[in-house]
């Protein structure tokens, strides 16, 4: 226990009391909803948006990139913050601002206004993104953290994976300034919520670093951009140009890290096998989704001729799956090593979007379905061990830089993603979708790969001493 003026702080050893933990996952889990969800609802209503407000399609798509930068830049720098000032403080301050944004967003009449307030709504949602696994480390028992790590994956998935659904849904009966609109009431009921049952931690001892903050924004924040600009074919001048920026700030930064004990870009876990071959997973693996997730329905339509609506049916099995799968693997990984659980689960994943690719020429309903069913159940198996793995390998008192580069690896690989997808179609306009499931079994395989040598001596080293550090500091010793 630690006073703090007035406030008397908490932390609580080995998780939450009951009813307190239920209250704070819920908590937990509709700040990722809204933000998760936010993150491609607004994909689906670009091309009304932009008719609504009279802008040209090359401005609109401000309204996404707005918010995808805003998360890219200040995630690590917002984690950061998180063990410095309490995650539950991040996380609060962000529903706040991303609820705040969401009605801005609602009430806008000018394209500039919206892009503005999507920009706020962006840095709200890092700074929901950025601590949510924390806080997931301090509200379950170390015994359950797999489980709560499922149920955070879960959320995740169902959320990226239905946002366009639920944008389709509003939009039939609903003008789009209720997109945002729907965030407003979600976003009270859980900062009331959040308020009352968010676990404290005791803060860090050492001060932010902003000139870190400062050049981690330029590193993420031009080095995304520049994949983006790579798939959006840009000269290449322009791309080498940011490349070379963000290649400069991120040298500056690493060397600038290498000197402290605590750094904004968490060195001193990636030197922790286990938990650099759980990001390198992470990010081979989000790239083979996104890849799956933008290519798929410019394949259905385009190969087979399925309306929008039929797609999203034939989409739906993906997430259902997951729903299965996450939960599932979150009690396996108590019992069985998150490398053995990460490597079969990927392979599933490698072999449905294999078969999607290999689609017969008249595919019926079921053909499509049981492919789209084991592509979910294998990206559920994989996740919820590896976000798990991330977070327990990280002593408690850096959750905080864990967190984040969780979130990191999630944006970079899903950019790289999206990126190949757009530069495919561009190069190679019958085959394109094919060759970008074909390249996302690739890096699902990579990712099982690099899954598994987690197996190997060399590569579990370092989660030993973590576990004997969290032991000594739950008894005191």
């Amino acid at each position: 226990m630690k006073s703090e003026g007035p406030t008397t702080i908490i932390e609580h050893a080995d998780g939450l009391p009951q009813p307190q933990r239920n209250w704070a996952i819920l908590t937990i889990g509709l700040g990722l909803v809204i933000a998760v969800i936010d993150g491609s609802i607004a994909n689906v209503a670009l091309p009304t948006i932009a008719e609504s407000l009279n802008a040209s399609p090359a401005f609109s798509i401000w309204i996404v990139n707005g918010y995808q930068l805003a998360i890219t830049i200040s995630l690590l720098p917002l984690a950061s913050l998180g063990e410095i000032i309490g995650y539950r403080r991040v996380y609060l301050a962000g529903l706040v601002l991303f609820t705040l944004a969401s009605l801005f967003c609602a009430l806008s009449h000018t394209l500039l206004l919206l892009t503005v307030a999507r920009i706020v709504q962006g840095f709200g949602a890092a700074g929901i993104l950025s601590v949510n696994a924390a806080l997931v480390r301090y509200t379950y028992p170390r015994a359950q953290l797999g489980r709560g790590i499922g149920i955070n994956a879960l959320v995740v998935a169902i959320s990226a994976a239905v946002g366009p659904t639920v944008a389709a849904a509003i939009l039939a009966v609903g003008t789009w300034p209720y997109l945002f609109a729907i965030n407003v009431p979600l976003g009270i009921v859980a900062l009331a919520l959040g308020w009352r049952t968010l676990p404290h931690t005791l803060p860090a001892v050492h001060s932010f670093d902003w000139p870190s903050a400062a050049l981690s924004a330029i590193t993420f924040g031009l080095g995304i951009a520049a994949i983006d600009s790579v798939g959006h074919g840009e000269t290449l001048l322009y791309c080498l140009s940011e490349f070379a920026i963000a290649a400069a700030a991120g040298l500056l930064l690493v060397l600038r890290q290498t000197r402290m004990t605590s750094p904004l870009l968490p060195l001193d876990l990636l030197r922790i096998p286990i938990f650099a071959l759980s990001i390198s997973t992470s990010i081979a693996s989000f790239c083979g989704q996104m890849l799956a997730f933008v290519s798929l329905p410019f394949y259905l339509q385009s190969q087979f001729g399925y309306t929008a609506v039929q797609m999203g049916l034939l989409m739906t099995p993906w997430p259902i799956a997951v729903a299965f799968a996450a939960p599932l693997a979150g009690r396996l990984v108590e019992r069985y090593p998150a490398g053995l659980l990460g490597g079969i689960g990927l392979a599933l994943f490698a072999a449905g979007l294999g078969t999607l690719a290999l689609l017969p020429a008249n595919p019926t309903t079921f053909d499509v379905v049981w492919r789209m069913a084991l592509s979910g159940a294998g990206f559920g198996l994989f996740q919820t061990p590896n976000n798990r793995t991330m977070i327990a390998a990280a002593p408690r008192e850096r959750s905080g830089g864990a967190s984040g580069m969780l979130g990191t690896a999630r944006l970079l690989g899903q950019t790289m993603g999206a990126a190949l997808v757009a530069l495919f179609l561009a190069r190679y306009p019958a085959g394109g979708t094919q060759i970008s499931l074909s390249v996302g079994v690739g890096f699902a395989l990579l990712g099982a790969a690099f899954s598994m040598l987690r197996l190997s001596p060399a590569g579990s080293r370092g989660a030993e001493r973590v576990q004997i550090y969290d032991d000594q500091r739950l008894t005191g010793e």
